[in-house]
């Protein structure tokens, strides 16, 4: 049988593990000889387990936030003949023998198993747990109607039911595909258990994927040590938590992140970018942050050392000032490679600060094999900066100092997906371990950089990530085809990436790259306005909301019409940066991201769970974008009333709705029971007071029992009055 080809390929490298032995229980850790090595158990926290084989020794990079400080719950351990009972709290941990089997209880109630799918002899079609000296693999059943999510920012359907997901970093140069620059080896299920990989190396998923067992999640990792936390909660948002107390919760970016950010592929010349910076002033279009890209501020043939281009800019000093007394924050890009034509090349390389051939050479990489591999200007042979090195980390972040003392205020870290598994680091791991973490480790060194040289609110606009890299905010979608799936596709990637632990994600607005062929390449294109405009709307319900394309994406270029709407939702942008603070606050206490899908928001409700490209911007506000054009939208409301605050009216759920919208607005509503608070509409942040800078309050429904927002100390008591912010600030009852 086909099915059971595919089964038996997957498995033809592995032993099957048929038996554990417990040996030993000291300090809160219970340890079991097996054939494969010592298992260790331990419970690093309630309702959590850790099931760790380490066969070698490994270096730790960090993706813990605080290995050594995890608690560690007490444990007992009971042994039969054929059965071995671990408990802790109310999980009970069940080891069954020949083969190896596990299933794990919580108050008694079964929550996740080992794989039960059979042959029609009765065995096993899949290895609960098989091992290979280099690699592990898991089985896990899956009832029929059990939904998984996380992985990542991936860009397809967000239940992971059906998918074959790899987490391995690439630069997926688009949207389209499985293959994403944000993997996160943690998934979850609605039902109350999860799964995370404590690893830097490859893991696939296959998530009741066909071809393998449509009733089992197996994950295949290929690293000779498992390190395997399970995960169980009453929620999804307290399964978040958990995860991210595991992994790190995020930093507060600074205020001015939240205004629009300006950017192209790219400003060729000083004087165009001023140009922009005059126009959206003069035509009152709000703006924060411009973004000079990757060939737009250095030499191109030589990038990438922090140098600018004086023959572009011949008074750096000068430009930055400029723009900073047009109130503009400047964003610069940068990546971690050296090219060889660059002259601190071979000062470098002789150093060892560049990844290394197993036979102790400089690593060169080429984005097109020779002798092509000198054709585009800004892809030379480059050489890898080594993180694991600790000069080479403390040079590269020292570098930036001049840039941020300069006034610059963030750096775009692109690329950072093009570590091959053959080379070595200064730490000795192969790139095979060094190829994830990679992302971590440069986006980490550039947010330290920030914190250090800055003006001390760390902030990065990186691009790949890996678990743990929610820490360093924040983090864009890579490179979206700028049509409608386009479109549609980074709203998921953005909603799968907040149930993989990343609190904040923006997109491309307008799209990078098409919609026109040209010469057999996606070009510049420009997208049509009627797209650019519900992109906008979209984009600018996000956490954080920049504008980029290889064609221009500053508004006047769509016509009138695009211009005067885009200036309009801008306004409301501007007006919502203190709800999206509050939002931030309570994504940096418990984990939440602010762009939540249904079914994050709404658990109990697995009709909303359908409407992935729907989701709630924090907890008081569901957003529906148009993604097609003539402005008709599918929409489900959960159970409750919603005030709809363009049209003014209270609408009542549950229920599947349709409308046509006009160009001028997606369909925005207001949650009952819950509270907006809204700033004054500026052209920037540096117009705003200090602190929370409220005008009003909008309060969705009559007060009942009082209106909280999580995170800010923000609150409408039951008689309707505002507690702990002045009097002036106006409530409106909706």
């Amino acid at each position: 049988m086909l099915f059971d080809q595919e089964a038996n390929k997957l498995q033809s490298d592995f032993t099957r593990l048929e038996w554990l032995k417990f040996t030993s229980l000291a300090d809160r850790l219970a340890r079991f000889e097996t054939v494969a090595g010592t298992l260790e158990v331990s419970a690093p926290g309630v309702d959590l387990l850790r099931l760790r084989f380490q066969r070698l020794p490994v270096p730790d990079y960090g993706i813990l936030a605080d290995e050594a400080g995890l608690p560690k719950e007490t444990i007992s351990v009971a042994s039969a003949k054929d059965e071995i009972r671990v408990k802790s709290g109310e999980l009970e941990l069940v080891f069954q023998q020949e083969p190896l089997r596990l299933a794990v209880y919580r108050a008694g109630k079964l929550m996740l198993a080992s794989a039960t799918d059979r042959t029609i002899s009765g065995t096993l079609r899949l290895a609960p747990v098989a091992a290979s000296p280099e690699q592990w693999l898991i089985s896990l059943a899956l009832a029929s109607d059990e939904s998984v999510f996380g992985l990542g920012d991936k860009f397809g359907a967000l239940d992971k039911r059906g998918q074959l997901i790899e987490n391995w970093n690439r630069d997926a140069t688009g949207v389209n595909a499985e293959i994403s620059y944000k993997n996160v080896p943690f998934a979850w299920s609605p039902s109350g258990w999860g799964v995370f990989v404590h690893t830097p190396v490859r893991v696939t998923h296959g998530v009741g994927y066909a071809p393998w067992s449509h009733r089992s999640y197996v994950l295949k990792l290929d690293d000779p040590t498992l390190d395997l936390f399970l995960l169980f909660a009453d929620s999804p948002a307290e399964m978040l938590q958990k995860y991210t107390a595991l992994t790190g919760r995020t930093a507060l970016p600074p205020v001015w992140s939240y205004g629009a950010w300006f950017s192209r592929a790219y400003y060729k010349t000083s004087a165009e970018i001023m140009e922009v910076a005059e126009k959206l002033r003069e035509r009152r279009i709000p703006c924060d942050v411009l973004t000079l890209d990757g060939r737009a501020w250095h030499k191109s043939e030589t990038r990438f050392d922090f140098a600018w281009d004086t023959e572009r800019y011949p008074d750096p000093a000068g430009f930055v000032r400029t723009l900073r007394g047009m109130d503009y924050r400047l964003c610069l890009w940068e990546y971690s490679y050296l090219s060889t034509l660059n002259p601190l090349f071979d000062e470098l390389a002789a150093k060892k600060f560049f990844l290394q051939t197993p036979e102790g050479e400089t690593y060169i990489h080429r984005w097109l094999p020779p002798p092509n591999d000198r054709l585009i200007p800004h892809l030379q042979p480059s050489g890898l900066l080594d993180f694991t090195n600790p000069e080479a980390y403390a040079w590269f972040r020292e570098m930036h100092r001049d840039l941020f003392e300069m006034g610059v205020s963030v750096m775009k870290t692109d690329y950072g997906e093009a570590v091959p598994e053959a080379v070595v680091g200064y730490n000795g791991d192969m790139g095979k371990r060094l190829h994830n973490i990679y992302t971590l480790l440069y986006n980490r060194c550039a947010f330290e950089a920030s914190q250090l040289y800055g003006e001390k609110d760390g902030i990065v606009w990186g691009r790949s990530s890996w678990a743990g890299g929610q820490r360093y905010p924040v983090q864009w979608g890579g490179d979206p085809q700028g049509d409608w799936e386009g479109l549609a596709a980074s709203i998921r990637g953005g909603l799968s990436w907040g149930m993989s632990g990343g609190a904040f994600y923006a997109h491309d607005i307008g799209g990078f790259y098409g919609p026109q062929e040209s010469g057999g390449l996606l070009g510049s294109g420009m997208p049509d306005p009627e797209l650019y405009i519900r992109w906008a709307q979209a984009g600018i319900m996000a956490s954080h909301t920049r504008f980029h394309g290889t064609s221009p994406r500053e508004p006047w270029f769509f016509g009138e019409q695009a211009e005067e709407i885009v200036r309009k939702w801008l306004n409301w942008r501007y007006q919502l940066i203190p709800y999206l603070q509050g939002c931030a606050l309570e994504a940096s206490q418990t984990g939440m991201p602010v762009m939540r899908s249904m079914v994050l928001a709404f658990p109990e409700e697995r009709l909303a769970w359908q409407f992935d490209q729907q989701y709630m911007l924090g907890p008081s506000l569901l957003v529906i974008p148009v993604l097609q054009p003539g402005g008709r939208v599918r929409f489900y409301l959960p159970a409750g009333n919603w005030f709809d605050i363009w049209n003014q009216t209270w609408v009542q759920g549950p229920g599947l709705f349709e409308r046509e919208v006009p160009l001028d607005h997606i369909p925005i509503f207001g949650r009952e029971g819950s509270i907006l608070p809204l700033g004054p509409a500026v052209q920037h942040t540096g117009e705003l007071k200090a602190g929370l800078h409220l005008e009003q309050v909008w309060a969705f429904g009559l007060p009942r029992n009082g209106m909280q927002l999580p995170g800010l100390n923000l609150s409408i008591s039951s008689d309707g009055k505002l507690e702990n912010l002045p009097s002036d600030v106006k409530i409106q009852f909706k």
